[in-house]
């Protein structure tokens, strides 16, 4: 869901879309590229490659309306998710 979010805001290559997770959620960089894969076969990313000034064409990816659609009931999914667990623990003392 993290990936989808990243996209939904913008097109982005897996370097940055790792070094972003890393950032602010501790995710490996080994986890992003079979993710990325896996994503392309589901469907849910389509890739295109853009030239570089500093080395090989960079595949950057998109979200598909596919993408876009699970995206949206993943985070409909984890507002409801998070709003129970937020009673839950407002609940404890």
């Amino acid at each position: 869901m993290c990936v989808l979010a990243l996209l939904s805001r913008g097109d982005n290559y897996a370097y940055e879309i790792a070094s972003r997770l890393a950032e602010g959620i501790d995710m490996g960089e080994g986890t992003i590229y079979p993710l990325m894969r896996r994503m392309q076969a589901d469907g849910l990313v389509d890739t295109y490659l853009v030239e570089s000034s500093s080395g090989p064409p960079r595949k950057y990816y998109r979200l598909t309306e596919a993408g876009k659609t699970s995206f949206a009931g993943q985070k409909q999914a984890w507002g409801s998710f998070s709003k129970a667990i937020n009673v839950i623990l407002g609940e404890a003392q």
